[in-house]
């Protein structure tokens, strides 16, 4: 489903790439920073210290989702300063992608990267020596762990409409959503390996940034409808 969206809504279309590959890489950045963080708060901290780890694992956690949000912001202002640039060098003074079309586009920037990088770990797991659920474990780990991969991506499309809405109509309200709902999506992942107390959380979550999205996006019930329908 994530790679319909690119094929149908972005690949098309160059200068959308370009949003999407400067958002990926925004993305990757705020992953490094705060990769580094817990590197360095793990090797100063005792490795036999089993809570302690588990506690700057959780720290690591909250820190990058705090940092991957300030770096939305970051995207969002320099795409604002890019809009101006664009409505400048025009003809008809007017730009030719719109803000939100940028939220959108970024906001699958940003979970595509999250998503490669999900997978990345869990191919590179796939390759041994362990089977999985040999010891009695749950064998659907890899099935699971693909739809959580998912739910991500999409809510990051959601999270990016939301949050630049917030930024442009000065809705701080709207912006401290985004970063709720990405801190418990990411504290929902530590009930593993209980998989039903994670993700089904998680799709309720992404269900009502969807709604949340589609109707600051000048969406309505009726336009769903005729979409449905198939009508104009």
């Amino acid at each position: 489903p994530a790679l319909g969206l690119f094929l149908f809504t972005i690949a098309r279309d160059p200068l959308r790439i370009i949003i999407l590959i400067a958002g990926a890489f925004f993305w990757l950045v705020s992953l490094l920073l705060s990769s580094l963080i817990w590197f360095i708060a793990v090797k100063a901290s005792n490795p036999l210290d089993e809570p302690l780890q588990k506690g700057l694992l959780i720290f690591g956690v909250m820190f990058s989702v705090l940092l991957q949000e300030a770096f939305r912001f970051l995207y969002y202002k320099l795409l604002r300063k890019a809009i101006e640039g664009l409505v400048a060098l025009s003809e008809d003074g007017c730009s030719p992608i719109s803000i939100q079309q940028m939220a959108y586009v970024a906001g699958v920037g940003f979970g595509f990267m999250s998503g490669a990088f999900s997978m990345i770990n869990l191919l590179a797991d796939t390759l041994g020596p362990g089977t999985v659920g040999i010891h009695g474990d749950s064998q659907l780990y890899f099935l699971t762990s693909a739809f959580m991969t998912m739910v991500l991506i999409f809510l990051h499309t959601f999270w990016g409409i939301l949050f630049f809405h917030g930024c442009e109509h000065q809705h701080w309200w709207e912006i401290t959503a985004v970063i709720v709902m990405h801190l418990a999506v990411s504290g929902l992942t530590f009930c593993n390996p209980l998989y039903m107390g994670s993700l089904v959380p998680s799709y309720l979550l992404m269900a009502t940034a969807a709604t949340w999205a589609y109707l600051l996006s000048g969406g309505s019930a009726q336009n769903l409808q005729r979409f449905l329908l198939c009508k104009s």
